[in-house]
């Protein structure tokens, strides 16, 4: 993929593949509603965004042209498969409450991940009628709620540890009016750490540091494999997954 124009990074606040794209000569920028890492260049509501742009008034979409290329890291806190056992009576959270103490819960919860969804299809939508090139990000790891209601994937990367990331963590990516390029920077003797052992977010939405977390290894070998197709040198050993 040729990309002569700038990286926008929405949702992403650690700033790691906007420093990778940047070492590599493009111009990148991080759009974030926080900043707890120091790196978001633009602290903007994303959200707020995102509905401008579907509705057609005055968005950031407008200052992104087909050169360009957005790398969504949309929140999957509503999507993941840990959301989906928290619709359930029998979720552990929910031992101490009566039935309808529960389903007040899970009604509650359920039209968070309607707002949620809303925002993922609005934003998808308006990438793709204004053949935006844009990148989405999101865990695909057990029943995930976007496997069951959006399209499939361009890629599922099956295990991050193989590219140098700090999880296993299966995750999928949408390429939206753009196609991937083929790679191969395997990578080895990479610990795994546990996802089960960290800790989620005090706010409702927002994912916790460590889980969004991705190695700055991971990065730089994704944008080589899939969206330059730059071979990096010594890298030799064939993919591992398709």
């Amino acid at each position: 993929m040729e990309i002569k124009g700038k990286i926008y990074c929405f949702f992403e606040q650690s700033g790691t593949f906007k420093n990778e794209f940047k070492k590599l000569d493009y111009e990148a920028e991080d759009y974030d509603i926080q900043n707890e890492f120091g790196q978001t260049d633009h602290i903007t509501d994303l959200f707020k965004e995102i509905e401008n742009g579907f509705e057609g008034k005055k968005s950031i979409f407008d200052n992104i042209t087909k050169d360009d290329l957005v790398m969504s890291f949309f929140p999957c806190i509503y999507f993941c498969e840990g959301s989906q056992i928290a619709f359930s009576f029998d979720y552990w959270n929910y031992r101490k409450m009566n039935v309808m103490e529960s389903a007040s819960e899970i009604i509650k919860r359920s039209h968070k991940r309607e707002k949620f969804y809303t925002m993922f299809i609005k934003m998808y939508a308006i990438c793709s009628s204004r053949q935006i090139r844009m990148i989405i990000e999101n865990p695909w790891t057990g029943p995930t709620y976007l496997k069951a209601n959006f399209i499939p994937p361009t890629i599922i990367d099956k295990n991050r540890l193989i590219r140098g990331d700090f999880f296993k963590k299966p995750t999928a990516y949408w390429f939206i009016s753009c196609k991937p390029t083929n790679g191969s920077s395997i990578q080895k003797n990479k610990k795994q750490k546990k996802i089960c052992s960290t800790k989620g977010s005090k706010t409702a939405g927002i994912c916790s540091k460590e889980r969004s977390m991705i190695s700055s290894d991971y990065a730089r070998n994704f944008i080589c494999d899939f969206i330059l197709g730059k071979e990096q040198k010594g890298i030799t050993e064939p993919s591992l997954f398709k």
